[in-house]
């Protein structure tokens, strides 16, 4: 398998911990060891704290298992089988549908590795978003890429980098689509939750479709990264236990102590969301007023979900210049919208990735404002 560069993996190692404002994180606030701990029992401290530090599982540990099926409506915990994070998730599951007489669909723009796996293993083609229908999904246009040789659709809703939800009577037709050809369909939920307060949400697909893939993962919607711990749920037992063997040469098992504490997290899931969302409901009003500020430069629309948006940038030095200077000269990184190009679908030249799911948003914004007010 050849994989090409991954262009936002590595314009992070280079930015996200040397600039002084991120402003583009895809990511909630995170929280730390100590207020996690303060969540759980006494008993499950003590746990934690006295951890027998050996190999886990490679399913996960039964009741880490058992929380994140309760997260669902349908799910057993045997229809759940855990990973190292979510992109381990997505590399098994292209890894056991896809050959090179496989083919898979994607809606573009898109996460990398959603077109990168695919491609590298079988075939893939892209099924762009539509900035002038809401970022919303054209199912006739998925229709029109289904072959016989089709295995395997991905989504991201709420969207990886523009925040859409997908219409409900869309995400409906999709699957009714997937069903009619068996199609496996892989849904990113990672930011499953988050969104200013009172957003509506779409079904788990593992709870809707039979052949549905949900993928989540600590890290997004909950604020906890560190923790790598993530999930594919199921109904579709002999896929599972296909990626299970796959695992067996990857991460083999989840660590212990992250176990332990995701589950602490998942007991808590809607109480952590609901202080992430607070904290969403803080910072979008801030970005508003940045881009009525600046209505000759940005073209702004509030995103339906996550915490990230893809503003237009309206300037004639363009966007990559704008991000470059922005960086190099007051420390604020943002996400170009070339880091999104696509080898399967149109890539999207005037827009940059910005993020408001962390606190300090304040300092961020007025840097980058200076920033513009020293440019004019």
């Amino acid at each position: 398998m050849q994989l090409p560069e991954f262009r936002l993996e590595t314009h992070f190692a280079r930015w996200e911990f040397a600039a002084e404002y991120h402003l583009t994180a895809s990511d909630a606030e995170a929280m730390s060891l100590a207020d996690l701990l303060s969540m759980a029992t006494e008993s499950q401290r003590e746990a934690f704290q006295n951890l027998w530090l050996g190999y886990t599982e490679t399913w996960g540990a039964p009741d880490l298992r058992e929380a994140i099926a309760n997260t669902y409506d349908d799910i057993e915990p045997s229809e759940v089988l855990c990973f190292a994070g979510a992109s381990e998730g997505i590399f098994a599951t292209n890894a056991v549908l896809m050959d090179p007489g496989a083919h898979a669909i994607v809606v573009t723009p898109n996460y990398q590795s959603h077109e990168s796996l695919p491609g590298a293993l079988g075939e893939v083609s892209g099924v762009p978003l539509d900035p002038d229908d809401g970022w919303s999904l054209d199912l006739d246009r998925v229709g029109a890429e289904i072959r016989p040789s089709t295995r395997l659709m991905t989504i991201n809703f709420p969207h990886n980098p523009t925040g859409t939800i997908l219409p409900l009577e869309r995400y409906e037709g999709l699957i009714e689509l997937c069903r009619h050809h068996g199609i496996h369909l892989l849904h990113d939920e990672i930011f499953h939750g988050l969104g200013p307060t009172g957003t509506e949400h779409l079904p788990f697909a593992a709870d809707v479709y039979e052949r549905g893939l949900s993928l989540g993962v600590t890290s997004k919607s909950m604020g906890l990264p560190g923790l790598r711990i993530g999930w594919i749920a199921s109904k579709d037992r002999g896929l599972l236990e296909r990626m299970e063997k796959l695992k067996h040469y990857t991460s083999i098992c989840n660590s212990g102590p992250s176990e332990r504490l995701a589950i602490i997290a998942l007991q808590h899931r809607d109480e952590i969301i609901a202080r992430n969302n607070r904290i969403i409901d803080e910072n979008l009003p801030k970005w508003d007023t940045f881009f009525d500020r600046f209505p000759d430069r940005f073209a702004w629309t509030r995103p339906d979900g996550s915490c990230m948006g893809f503003p237009q940038y309206l300037g004639q030095d363009g966007v990559d210049e704008f991000c470059r200077r922005l960086v190099e000269e007051a420390g604020v990184l943002l996400l170009p919208s070339s880091i999104y190009r696509s080898e399967v679908g149109p890539t999207i030249t005037d827009r940059f990735r910005l993020g408001y799911g962390r606190r300090g948003l304040d300092a961020g914004i007025a840097a980058m404002t200076e920033h513009l007010e020293r440019l004019a």
